[in-house]
């Protein structure tokens, strides 16, 4: 199996960008788009556990648009042959300081759609000590 093939990780890489920019401005069309319409994709987040396309679109349709700006640092994407891939990141919110955000995803390209997402995991943990 190859991994990191530069021209997957690319692809992912943007197909993570446009979910990170749909998310900051609520853009709730894009992120129904990314993940797969399937009764099997999951998103855990920080206080909801959402089985199924539709209660992840439900979330994202009844959530407030008011601070979802964020900062990512530490983006690792790694693929798995052609179609497998894994995007994980950190994350700060100004309005919760002192904690810090981790996301994880798993993207397929489907034949058909693309890449699409999954599987997703949102925590929010306190921010560890800074090491010496």
């Amino acid at each position: 199996m190859e991994i990191d093939l530069p021209d997957v990780l690319a692809e992912v890489g943007e197909a993570f960008a446009r979910y990170e920019t749909a998310l900051v401005t609520n853009d709730v069309a894009v992120l129904g788009e990314l993940f797969r319409n399937d009764p099997r994709t999951l998103r855990y987040g920080g206080g909801e556990n959402l089985y199924g396309y539709n209660e992840i679109q439900n979330f994202r349709s009844g959530r407030s648009p008011v601070g979802l700006m964020r900062k990512t640092a530490r983006t690792v994407i790694t693929s798995y042959g052609r179609d497998t891939a894994v995007a994980s990141t950190l994350f700060y919110r100004d309005n919760a300081p002192g904690k810090v955000g981790r996301q994880m995803q798993t993207w397929i390209r489907f034949p058909d759609e693309g890449w699409r997402i999954v599987a997703a995991h949102v925590s929010v943990i306190d921010e560890p000590p800074a090491s010496p």
